[in-house]
């Protein structure tokens, strides 16, 4: 019975974990999978070393605060997962993190496997040099990657992107609508302020206030938010209370893919719920802040190097979701470009007939397709 270790370290690493243990268990169904797991790997049969919170942090200046509690959590990893002599270890993202438990683990002659390439493409290029030194294999989600990372001498594969093949290429609306108890007429907005307690303490705000001011204008709208964790509804039902009582919305644990399927438009922030939009094909606003003091040291060293945030407008190749960043993150400029999205019903179509273009590349059979190449690799580091 291999036993394998995976690590992730957010929601959507849980979400990408869960999907590759699901394909590994069907080549290695008596395999044992320990690592750090969040719910949807919990539900495969993982177990977890520490909770997955623990590890769940984002942003230059947010990291220093506690950099010395993250690295003693490596730390402890590191022995841990040696002292289970695992066939392979998989980091899920988090390459700040992970691939620094990658490193150490392969110097001890454990098979290491990162999945989800950093975005060495799009800043801090110089990490090239820490996935060659840390990862027996990369597996790469995007199809732009593979020959970035491969002419730097990194192995990797493209896989493609799970989420893709997780979603279906048609959404009923309706359906979603009628499973989630939300009326079955008349606009919906999705409000996705973030699935890390930082987002949420930057961007609900803004994000209620814009959806408040919209409201004023359109007393039809109707708002939906899903919320990751009982912790995050907490927050947001206080910032909601503080600043819109009023507003018509439905607060959802969890489920936010039938959300996405259930609006009209979607208010998100930056991230993985921008690709989420992209593959239920609703026309996205997106809003972000980060730390001000993070915000200032990446400009100054200028380590941004791609023209957009949200990972739906890369994929696209232009600004099909307007962004809306920082200071400009706020309802006055957020609540006309959804309202403009709400009306124009040409534009929401071709923005729907882009992104179903997209995912139909991005399906891969992802999950299969990495546990072949993980299979593969243990096969190859057997006796």
């Amino acid at each position: 019975m291999p036993t394998i270790g995976i690590v992730a370290n957010e929601p959507s690493g849980d979400q990408l974990g869960a999907a590759i243990v699901g394909a590994l268990l069907e080549r290695f169904p008596d395999a044992r999978f320990v690592g750090v797991a969040g719910p949807r790997m919990l539900e495969q049969g993982c177990e977890t070393l520490m909770p997955m919170e623990a590890l769940s942090v984002m942003g230059l200046v947010e990291v220093i605060k506690v950099l010395p509690r993250l690295l003693a959590a490596r730390s402890r990893l590191v022995e841990r997962l040696s002292a289970l002599e695992p066939a392979v270890v998989i980091g899920v993202d988090a390459p700040d993190f992970n691939l620094g438990l990658e490193r150490r683990l392969r110097r001890r002659g454990i098979k290491t496997v990162h999945l989800v390439s950093p975005t060495v493409w799009a800043w801090r290029p110089k990490r090239v040099k820490c996935i060659r030194k840390a990862a027996d294999l990369l597996l790469s989600i995007f199809p732009f990657e593979e020959a970035f990372l491969r002419e730097r001498g990194v192995p990797v594969r493209y896989v493609g992107h799970p989420l893709a093949d997780a979603f279906p290429l048609e959404v009923d609306q309706q359906r979603a609508r009628r499973t989630l108890g939300l009326p079955e007429n008349g606009p919906i907005v999705a409000v996705l302020p973030g699935s890390r307690a930082g987002e949420m303490a930057r961007n609900a705000e803004p994000f209620i206030k814009t959806a408040s001011w919209c409201h004023q204008q359109r007393p039809s709208l109707y708002f939906v938010a899903p919320m990751a964790t009982a912790t995050l509804r907490a927050r947001f039902l206080d910032l909601l209370e503080e600043h819109a009582p009023s507003l018509p919305i439905t607060i959802v644990d969890g489920k936010s893919h039938q959300v996405l399927a259930a609006a009209d438009c979607v208010l998100t922030a930056s991230g993985t719920a921008t690709l989420e939009g992209l593959l239920t094909k609703r026309p996205m606003v997106v809003g972000y802040r980060i730390n001000p003091l993070t915000y200032q040291l990446v400009k100054r060293l200028d380590l941004i190097k791609i023209p957009y945030a949200a990972m739906a407008n890369l994929l696209i190749g232009r600004e099909l979701a307007p962004e809306f960043l920082q200071h400009r993150c706020r309802p006055s400029l957020m609540g006309p470009a959804l309202l403009e999205l709400l009306d124009d019903t040409e534009r929401r179509g071709r923005i729907a007939d882009e992104y179903y273009r997209v995912h139909v590349e991005l399906r891969r059979d992802a999950a299969r397709t990495a546990a072949r190449a993980i299979a593969e690799l243990i096969r190859d580091s057997g006796p």
